[in-house]
């Protein structure tokens, strides 16, 4: 039995965000270089977008490149840079019927880079199945900090209230304001860590961690996540006797 065949299809997380980890160990352990494994990596994005799409997730978002990574050697960016060129396959959205999304400071990347993610948002933008969302050169400090200043500017400028400036006032302002909090964060690798990633917004996110290498997760590898995920019970800062309750009263 495969393991989607085991998930709730009524409990499909709307919102799914991965933190694709392991890429350049899966190449050094065979004795390959670390562009081999962003390459292999590359065919894992295919295979879970495709695969999420089926399943009904809305969001998808990819953990791609840091701002931090600015600092990886040249080689590695200059490869990195090349390989995100070349792996917009017109195919993979327009068959699973997926929009295109970036978010991050694209302002650091090539020319040919940023014409060529623009020219991809603008060609899948009537696609309406799922949104695959791209984190590149993306840090939640840099999202954090700009929309204060943005936030800061609207305040200087007297189009906003310092008293009217709330929660929702900051998520209005960062780069997903356009999509739901991811409900389901996987990070592939073996690494127990968050690498600041869409830190605002995984406040209440099922948090999921897997030993497995990017390149080798698999379809069963991530609908086994989202089993783990349904098998939890999500509080949102209540006790679990308040949300069986209020279960009962919603039968």
């Amino acid at each position: 039995m495969t393991m989607n065949k085991q998930l709730d299809m009524t409990r499909i997380p709307e919102h799914i965000a991965i933190i694709m980890d392991g890429n350049g160990r899966w190449a050094q352990q065979r004795g390959k270089e670390r562009s081999y494994g962003h390459q292999a990596g590359v065919e894992a994005v295919k295979r879970i977008t495709s695969e999420s799409a089926k399943l009904g997730v809305k969001y998808l978002t990819l953990y791609t490149f840091s701002t931090e990574n600015w600092s990886r050697p040249a080689d590695e960016v200059a490869a990195l840079m090349g390989l995100i060129l070349t792996s917009l396959e017109d195919e993979l959205f327009m068959k699973n019927n997926v929009r295109f999304r970036v978010i991050g400071d694209v302002s650091r990347m090539p020319e040919s880079v940023v014409q060529k993610l623009r020219e991809t948002e603008e060609h899948t933008a009537n696609n309406t199945t799922m949104t695959l969302v791209v984190a590149l050169s993306y840090s939640s400090k840099w999202e954090i900090t700009k929309a204060m200043r943005d936030i800061a500017t609207e305040v200087k400028q007297g189009t906003l209230s310092v008293d009217a400036i709330d929660d929702t006032t900051i998520s209005q302002h960062l780069a997903t304001n356009f999509m739901p909090d991811p409900e389901l964060l996987i990070r592939t690798g073996g690494e127990l860590r968050i690498s600041i990633y869409l830190l605002w917004q995984i406040a209440y996110s099922e948090l999921y961690f897997t030993p497995v290498y990017w390149p080798d997760f698999t379809k069963d590898a991530f609908c086994e996540a989202i089993i783990d995920y349904q098998s939890r019970q999500r509080r949102f800062g209540k006790t679990g006797e308040q949300i069986e309750n209020e279960k009962e009263q919603n039968i």
